[in-house]
């Protein structure tokens, strides 16, 4: 176990956001379990907000690698109910699991599978103001394409001689 437990704590810091790796928050572990698959029927995130309260200094908002096993120990009831084993083969289940997992991108942003994306921002497709929306590249030209800027100049939009009052020939 005491393998494990140096594989836990090299796992903690890359699941933990605060104090450089060194402090987890409830939705970091949160998220760790949910990415290891430690949650099931009974272990849920709300049974491990639970423990995380219990198990955290009180009046800190974060756990650090130490209490980890307190942590584990406090889920580990709820984890044996979901998988029918005893409460220290669930400890050790949940550290292996915990030790083994790896980080998992959430909310990536995918390519659309409808593929019109690209028809979309295709200005000569539109007509009208829409059309002044995007560029030649179809790059949304932001608050530029959306918005009509009054030119306050003084000068009517068509007149040519803009800027040549005070010049003299």
């Amino acid at each position: 176990m005491a393998a494990a437990g140096g594989s836990l704590s090299a796992t903690f810091k890359k699941f933990a956001t605060k104090a450089d790796g060194k402090e987890a928050t409830s939705k970091d572990i949160t998220r760790w379990c949910k990415d290891s698959g430690v949650f099931g029927k009974n272990c849920t995130s709300n049974n491990l907000d639970i423990a995380f309260s219990a198990v955290k200094t009180k009046g800190k908002p974060n756990i650090t690698a130490d209490q980890m096993p307190a942590l584990i120990k406090k889920i580990a009831p709820s984890y044996a109910k979901d998988h029918k084993l005893s409460d220290g083969d669930a400890e050790a289940k949940i550290t292996e699991k915990l030790s083994a997992s790896d980080k998992v991108a959430h909310g990536v942003t995918k390519t659309s599978k409808t593929g019109n994306v690209g028809g979309m921002t295709d200005a000569s497709k539109y007509t009208g103001a829409h059309k002044e929306r995007f560029d030649a590249d179809g790059k949304g030209k932001g608050k530029e394409g959306r918005a009509d800027v009054a030119d306050n100049s003084g000068y009517v939009g068509n007149y040519k001689g803009d800027g040549t009052f005070d010049k003299k020939k």
